[in-house]
């Protein structure tokens, strides 16, 4: 605790694990955790409920924390009036779901910080998002809006509670779903169409600023392009992960992705590097590797890696959530630089070629938000690939790495001597499944231990500190497991599971997605009109039971929870459970055909369905060298629709023979590693030869 907080005096918050809580726990404003007790305090005063949600590495909640929620004459206001609860979406996206949903309801548009003023009853009559102190420029500030609404609910009570039902109406209405037939390649075309009709054909990526990487985008583009041979489908994912790269939502020092671009160029970030984008781009990145061979793709997401496991990985093996675009109080100060800066650490010879490498100039390309002022700082990035730059400085291209690479790391050093960005250091349940399937895939596509390793650590964590009572929890931190978890957790941990399983071939792995696999069946399926509700049967009744498809920064759990179950049924040989799978399209086709590019992931579960995919066992004695090559020739090629189960010898194999039984009867030839292929329930015969193999798989 530092001296300035020790002379304030703390609020509701204060015992709290989220790091976003802890940062308002000091506020004059007397927040509370969402809690029964916030809420009855408000019913016994008969205060409306003042709720904002955010996250800890949010740049404009820290703006209005800082104008607002630190200000006496705000926190009086918001004590006398309200029952002010803070909540950290990260920790509560059950919460964040339902709230934001009506925030678009009511006004169109949705972000953070997240503004809600509610009855004690928890029903919203009022929705926003960032608010300055003061109204200015035509936009209502947070005084006036506050005694706005102090006068409506003291004067025009009846006008907030009739408001409040309209408003729980249609947040009913927009929950329901629209079933109706089985989706079909049609939908995939439609996709592909929208998706190449928004292309942006100069900077990549898809539409206007701000631009978002969302890279499941350009996973279901990669298995478009390889369903039906559309070489405009993979140069649109080869030009946006090129464009990615090269600009300055890279981190060309520390590797790593910022979230999203302001601009069309991918020049000026923000600056906030997540940990979701890290694990679905490196997965990106790996897919393109195998499909084109150029090593430009795997150093990315090997540089992506290094950054994750460097800065992100705690000692114990759980990946943290994020960290912040601010330091210092400002956005980017750690990543930007100024041209002296470069010349002083480098020395004139090297500050001249990075300075031409990374696109330095004295005036700088950092521009002062409000004004639009050139700073004299600049935003590292290319303006064109290492091959250009090699032809045109005259340099080899290992040389020009080794060259780029002796600088990067003389600057990264001196970086690291900066005051470092806030580190959200929670672990969730849901975005380390995501790095689990990253890393788990990289060590195959890379036959790489180390990947595997960090793979196992944080699988081996959510195992023995988010899995209690047979349940899953979302969120670890400083010792303490809280909070039920959701669909995501779920889901993405379960197919976090499945690739480590085929990284690894460790049955525990596999037996535990089988299991979370039943336990989400039993509570979170909806028997009557089926996909999957986001929080389970026996969680906190909060206006609505939402189920979501749309696949957002994230996908959705129910687009990740549709090919688990494709995957599982072909291991496990479980029919019932393709059922399943198809009742997820179903339930949700009638809101997927009105836009099928936004659920790009549910897309490549409908690919993976309508095949052809592929079961392959390896009838092998783990870690021999034939089993070894039989695996890497598989891994080493863009395969992305099949499942891979190793069946060991007799002495080895009791243990997978009773999840497969089929496997009893799939065996060794002649002592050697022997490939058995099944696709469209058509099966080839056996084999002992790579490439006989490889041909089955092409």
């Amino acid at each position: 605790m530092n001296l300035e907080n020790k002379l304030k005096k703390s609020n509701h918050l204060i015992n709290e694990k989220s790091p976003y809580l802890i940062q308002h726990a000091y506020n004059p404003v007397d927040w509370y955790p969402w809690s029964e007790k916030a809420f009855e305090k408000a019913k016994n005063e008969n205060k409306p409920v003042f709720l904002s949600i955010g996250y800890s590495t949010c740049h404009w909640c820290h703006v209005m924390a800082h104008e607002s929620f630190e200000d006496s004459e705000i926190g009086n206001l918001m004590n006398d009036i309200f029952v002010s609860i803070k909540v950290d979406r990260e920790e509560r996206p059950d919460l964040d779901n339902i709230y934001m949903t009506v925030c678009q309801l009511m006004t169109g548009t949705g972000g953070w910080p997240l503004t809600i003023i509610m009855t004690p009853d928890k029903k919203p009559f009022f929705a926003g998002t960032y608010f300055p102190k003061i109204s200015m420029y035509g936009r209502v500030g947070l005084k006036d809006l506050i005694l706005n609404i102090r006068d409506i609910w003291n004067e025009r009570p009846e006008e907030v509670f009739d408001s409040a039902d309209q408003i729980i109406r249609a947040l009913q209405k927009v929950s329901e779903t629209s079933s109706g037939n089985e989706l079909d390649e049609n939908i995939l075309d439609s996709a592909y169409e929208s998706l190449s009709n928004n292309f942006d054909e100069i900077n990549g990526g898809f539409g206007g600023a701000p631009k978002f990487p969302t890279a499941h985008t350009l996973l279901f583009l990669l298995r478009y392009w390889k369903r039906n041979q559309n070489e405009r489908a993979l140069d649109i994912v080869k030009e946006t992960l090129d464009s990615l790269r090269n600009g300055g939502i890279y981190d060309h020092l520390g590797f790593g992705f910022h979230r999203y671009s302001v601009d069309p160029m991918w020049l000026v970030p923000h600056f906030e590097k997540m940990l979701y984008d890290q694990a679905i781009l490196a997965m990106a990145y790996l897919e393109v590797f195998q499909v084109t061979g150029d090593e430009k793709y795997r150093d990315t997401a090997q540089e992506i890696f290094e950054y994750v496991l460097r800065d992100m990985q705690s000692p114990e093996g759980g990946f943290y959530s994020a960290e912040d675009a601010d330091s210092e109080g400002v956005e980017g100060k750690f990543y930007i630089w100024r041209k002296d800066e470069i010349y002083k650490i480098l020395g004139e010879e090297d500050a001249k070629f990075a300075s031409k490498i990374f696109n330095v100039t004295s005036e700088g390309n950092f521009c002062e938000e409000a004004s639009q002022r050139k700073t004299g700082s600049n935003i590292l990035h290319l303006e064109n690939s290492l091959d250009e730059i090699s032809d045109t400085l005259k340099i080899k291209k290992e040389d020009l790495k080794r060259k780029i690479e002796k600088n990067r790391e003389k600057l990264f050093n001196a970086r690291e001597k900066r005051v470092h960005p806030h580190k959200d250091d929670k672990i969730l349940t849901d975005w380390n499944g995501l790095m689990i399937s990253a890393l788990s895939k990289g060590a195959q596509v890379f036959d790489d231990e180390k990947y595997l390793e960090a793979a196992v650590k944080s699988a081996d964590f959510i195992i023995e500190n988010l899995y209690d009572n047979n349940r899953l929890l979302h969120r670890f931190r400083d010792g303490e497991a809280a909070i039920t978890a959701n669909l995501d957790d779920y889901s993405f941990f379960i197919s976090g599971l499945l690739e480590l399983y085929e990284a690894s071939f460790n049955l525990k792995y596999l037996k535990l997605a089988i299991d979370l696999n039943n336990k989400l069946l039993n509570h979170f399926w909806d028997d009557e009109n089926w996909g999957f509700y986001f929080t389970p049967d026996d969680s906190e009744d909060i206006l609505v039971r939402k189920k979501e498809i749309y696949d957002g920064a994230v996908p959705s759990g129910n687009s990740v929870q549709m090919l688990n179950l494709l995957k599982l049924s072909k291991i496990t040989e479980n029919e019932e459970l393709k059922h399943k799978s198809v009742q997820i399209e179903k339930a949700f086709s009638q809101d997927v055909m009105k836009t099928p590019s936004a659920h790009a992931q549910l897309m490549i579960a409908v690919d993976f369905k309508l095949g052809p995919s592929y079961e392959i066992v390896i009838a092998g004695t783990p870690n021999n060298n034939d089993t070894n090559m039989m695996l890497n020739s598989i891994r080493s090629n863009y395969i992305p629709n099949k499942t891979i189960t190793l069946r060991p010898p007799d002495d080895e194999a009791s243990e997978i023979i009773k999840i497969v039984n089929s496997l009893k009867f799939k065996k060794q030839e002649n002592k050697k590693a022997t490939a058995y292929i099944c696709s469209e329930n058509t099966c080839k015969a056996p084999t002992t030869d790579l490439n006989t193999m490889l041909n089955f798989l092409n």
